[in-house]
């Protein structure tokens, strides 16, 4: 195998690799020896069609995918070593030859890792952190817990109100016609919540328990489903039951049913206290954060568009991961909220490229301040994960392999080097 290089614009990099007739050879032989139980001819008893009589009646090219994928496969990953190119993306790639007895050539396209011309870390000024709880804010978080200890009650003797919880059945049709999708069961919809397309909840306003009406609505020119984009609709709904909350006084019984004190005054400033201690918490997240955005404003990168678009996929997979876990799939968020992928990813473009220009800033902070992580360093750092995960920290360092340490390590540098910052920025 031989490869080469050509640098391409925005730290993009085309590898031509070139791999021996030979070993196509060999790779076509593989397939033949893989395929040929499924192939039967005339003459011939299954899996014993000679490979020759294969490629007369069906062509050379009959195991030419199957042999390009497993070449491939093989060559790419030794290509990347001897190249010593920094890969950042998955590789686009392209067969440029593949022909019995010449050799096998195909290119990569990939993204590198992008050089960072660090500007001044060190002296950040960050804005001075503000710790004082205001009396709004102190009655917000009261009603925070009122509403979290709230017991739902169904209302039978008044309309729909927003901020309610409508149970309705629902289906929605399209010139006349049902469409896929469009129909639930006692669904819980919280009026107010935005989580319909847009017009949708406001028409339940004022119905009651037991009428049934038509919802209009309009599906947004961009809808994810082409078929009913900027369509209107028309949804048969019949209100099952009304909800609403009832929230708790907030007096000495509800300071002893939520926490250990036995009057509202304490259980008051026991609540302030902990806002206090958030406010610090966030203040020092956010002045990190200012620091971070700071330093990039000052350092010099060119980040590749695949780099960027791989970051927001990923974020939209964790989202995806999140409202699972909620009983949303991704198809029903899209449906009930008239937004694509596609506008998720444009959406989350820019911040998916301040966090790769974040870690790279961070990521050369700690080479040129040579930051090690030792193995005590590690073992703190497993000894603090196992105990979130209520395991014994041995148990928990046995599962970890080689990459996973070395993913450790990484962070934990980036974390020190947040902390070296940190520890030279001023406030102002």
């Amino acid at each position: 195998m031989s490869v080469q290089v050509e640098n391409l614009e925005k730290n993009m990099v085309k590898l031509t690799i070139e791999v021996a007739a030979e070993e196509l050879e060999k790779a076509l032989q593989a397939v033949y020896q893989k395929e040929k139980g499924k192939i039967s001819l005339p003459g011939f008893r299954k899996g014993k069609v000679p490979k020759a009589m294969i490629e007369k009646m069906y062509g050379p090219e009959i195991f030419f995918e199957d042999a390009a994928n497993m070449l491939i496969g093989q060559e790419y990953p030794k290509a990347v070593d001897e190249s010593g190119v920094d890969v950042v993306s998955r590789p686009e790639i392209d067969v440029t030859q593949i022909e019995k007895g010449k050799p096998f050539i195909f290119t990569a396209e990939v993204a590198v890792r992008p050089e960072v011309t660090l500007g001044e870390y060190k002296g950040v000024q960050v804005t001075k952190i503000d710790t004082k709880v205001t009396e709004e804010e102190l009655q917000a978080e009261l009603d925070r817990e009122r509403k979290s200890n709230a017991r739902t009650i169904t209302v039978e003797d008044r309309a729909v109100q927003d901020g309610d919880t409508a149970v309705i059945d629902f289906e929605g049709f399209v010139d006349g016609v049902a469409f896929e999708g469009g129909k639930g069961e006692n669904h819980s919809l919280v009026i107010g919540s935005h989580s319909f397309i847009d017009g949708f909840e406001e028409q339940l306003i004022g119905k009651n328990t037991g009428e049934e009406l038509d919802v209009n609505v309009t599906f947004p020119e961009e809808y994810h489903a082409e078929e009913l984009a900027g369509k209107p609709a028309v949804f048969k709904v019949k209100i099952n039951e009304i909800k609403m909350e009832e929230l708790p006084e907030l007096d000495d019984e509800f300071a002893q049913d939520v926490s250990e004190f036995d009057t509202l005054d304490e259980y008051k400033q026991s609540v302030e206290k902990k806002l206090v201690e958030r406010k610090e918490t966030e203040g020092k997240r956010a002045q990190e954060n200012e620091a971070i955005d700071k330093i990039v404003e000052v350092s010099e990168m060119e980040i590749p568009d695949v780099m960027v678009d791989n970051q927001a996929r990923s974020m939209i997979d964790d989202f995806a991961n999140r409202i699972s876990q909620q009983g949303l799939s991704m198809e029903q968020y899209m449906q009930f909220s008239g937004t694509t992928v596609d506008q998720m990813l444009e959406q989350m473009k820019p911040e998916a490229l301040k966090r790769i220009q974040s870690t790279l800033v961070l990521e050369e902070i700690v080479k040129k301040e040579s930051i090690q992580i030792s193995e005590e360093d590690i073992d703190a750092e497993v000894e603090r994960m196992a105990g979130m995960y209520g395991m014994e920290a041995a148990e928990l360092k046995a599962y970890m392999g080689e990459s996973e340490k070395e993913s450790m390590k990484m962070e934990l540098g980036i974390q020190k080097a947040i902390e070296l910052i940190m520890d030279q920025a001023e406030e102002n």
